[in-house]
């Protein structure tokens, strides 16, 4: 796998788990939210791993059947595609 790739995954996973991070937090402080489809955007963009652990860490869209099957679903995607391209 090309290493500028793995840095790619890396960052937008880090993204989307921080996005969860950042939400939450702004969710208990009553302040303006990342909209659901920033949230998804990032998880979209190959980030679903990051933003599925975001989740978990931080108890945050668990209760959301979107989000709590859509999450799991794009993970198994997102591989798949990365195992047919020969990307992993």
């Amino acid at each position: 796998m090309n290493i500028a790739l793995i840095v790619l995954l890396i960052l937008v996973n880090v993204y989307g788990f921080c996005l969860m991070g950042e939400d939450k937090r702004r969710a208990k402080a009553h302040k303006w939210r990342i909209s659901e489809a920033h949230l998804w955007s990032a998880a979209v963009l190959f980030g679903a791993a990051g933003s599925f652990l975001g989740m978990q860490y931080f108890r945050h869209k668990t209760k959301h059947p979107a989000f709590q099957m859509g999450m799991p679903a794009l993970i198994v995607v997102q591989l798949v595609i990365l195992v047919y391209l020969n990307l992993i």
